[in-house]
């Protein structure tokens, strides 16, 4: 029943060839513009670490004398170090970035401003990081002070044409440091652990060193894009005691119980830096725990501007649907004549509305079809826009069959009411008057 249904709806979409145009324009051009939104809100809004975030947690002090109701976003170096030394979490990991000159084994290579992160050992496993060659440095190098690091693909691809680098070296800005590591394609998105240095959507960093390593070669200049010093600063360079928060700290904590316990802690480190003058707050510590999905949010990372497009697009959508339930109601309506002589020979109100809402669907489909040519279209674009995000517009195959679920979940609900109106035509009506 359901081929026969086609076949009458396929005469009947040939039969005007202009209307049936219409409502497929009017379909893919909605669906064009809602899919590209939707896309793009898609792939800024999604998890990073899909199993893992709800372990990650991002701690946040307050030392500064600013009064603020929120903790700081951004930690001191004696803070940050503090937490870290504790070890009151299952890994921590302090992170921070900066441009550096970047030089590759040849003789007279010309430097590389490249995205550098000083981090420590557990920044790895923390975040699931995949190598293709070697792995992290361990954690007695942060201790000592060890000149390694774990470079990028890209990186590795660009001096070492891809091959095993282990062992080898890097200079930065005038200090050699040995590769212990090369990392797989890795980009998270968006690019959640740092979200003060390089940008929010931007490239993958391209060398990784010890944290400490980077504080004995303080003349790198990797203190952070985020840099907030809320005194007068004494040393622009050894940044280790001064009033500037410019660091940023992850704890991996597995359960809930654990997230609590270090919240209290957090707390309780609060008190103490309070007693020993560190603190000045008033009333009680200005703590936060938020886990990385909670950070993202906290933060807006979704640019406002998207979230307004995916809605101006959904209004289009419906204006464009409420054209097309006018035409396809002025189309079933014409057939009045027709459906009286069926209804007539015993076709029944449900297969007559079936008939017509399989016709709707086949013009949904089409309308998927064309929306997902412009949908294309409008992603092209994009990615031909300035924004730090403009590279990742690409229709994944969930976007893919988004498409075809909302263009025929689309013109079947604009088929409703034309339907429901042609199966009420009166069959002794329509025979009398013709």
């Amino acid at each position: 029943m359901f081929g026969y249904y086609i076949d009458l709806a396929l005469r009947s979409l040939k039969r005007n060839k202009v209307l049936t145009a219409l409502m497929v324009l009017a379909i893919g051009m909605g669906i064009g513009a809602c899919i590209t939104t939707l896309t793009v809100l898609h792939l800024l809004s999604g998890d990073p670490l899909p199993g893992r975030s709800a372990t990650l947690y991002y701690p946040q002090i307050d030392p500064t004398t600013r009064g603020n109701t929120e903790p700081e976003s951004l930690m001191t170096y004696i803070d940050a170090v503090n937490l870290w030394q504790a070890k009151r979490a299952s890994r921590q990991t302090i992170v921070v970035s900066a441009n550096v000159k970047v030089f590759g084994p040849q003789p007279g290579a010309r430097p590389m401003g490249l995205s550098t992160v000083a981090t420590t050992a557990d920044f790895f496993p923390m975040f699931d990081v995949p190598f293709a060659y070697g792995g992290p440095w361990l954690a007695a190098d942060d201790g000592d002070k060890a000149r390694v690091a774990v470079i990028s693909k890209a990186l590795n691809d660009k001096l070492f044409g891809g091959g095993n680098s282990i062992g080898k070296s890097v200079r930065l800005a005038r200090w050699d440091f040995r590769i212990v590591g090369v990392l797989d394609a890795w980009r998270p998105t968006p690019r959640f652990y740092d979200l003060y240095g390089a940008g929010t959507f931007a490239a993958g960093d391209d060398v990784f060193i010890p944290f400490m390593t980077s504080r004995d070669l303080a003349e790198l200049g990797i203190a952070g894009n985020g840099l907030d010093c809320w005194d007068q600063l004494t040393d622009e360079v050894h940044l280790e005691n001064q009033p500037c928060l410019w660091l940023q700290y992850w704890a991996e904590l597995d359960t809930p119980a654990k997230a609590r316990a270090y919240r209290e802690y957090l707390v309780n480190y609060s008190e103490q830096q309070k007693a020993l003058g560190r603190f000045h707050y008033k009333d009680k510590p200005r703590v936060a725990l938020r886990d990385l999905m909670g950070w993202l949010d906290y933060n807006h990372v979704v640019p406002s501007d998207v979230r307004l497009q995916t809605w101006v697009a959904f209004g289009f959508l419906f204006v464009c649907l409420l054209n097309t339930v006018g035409l396809l109601l002025a189309k079933f309506m014409r057939r009045a004549p027709e459906v009286g002589v069926r209804r007539a020979l015993g076709a029944s109100r449900r297969t007559v509305f079936a008939q017509f809402l399989v016709e709707a669907g086949s013009i949904g489909l089409a309308g998927g079809v064309l929306g997902l040519l412009l949908a294309l279209l409008g992603l092209w674009a994009i990615r031909h826009t300035p924004s730090d995000y403009a590279a990742l517009a690409h229709l994944d195959s969930g976007m893919f069959l988004t498409t075809f679920v909302l263009a025929i979940a689309a013109s079947l609900l604009a088929g409703l009411l034309p339907a429901w109106r042609a199966c009420q035509v009166a069959p002794a009506l329509q025979l009398k008057s013709s």
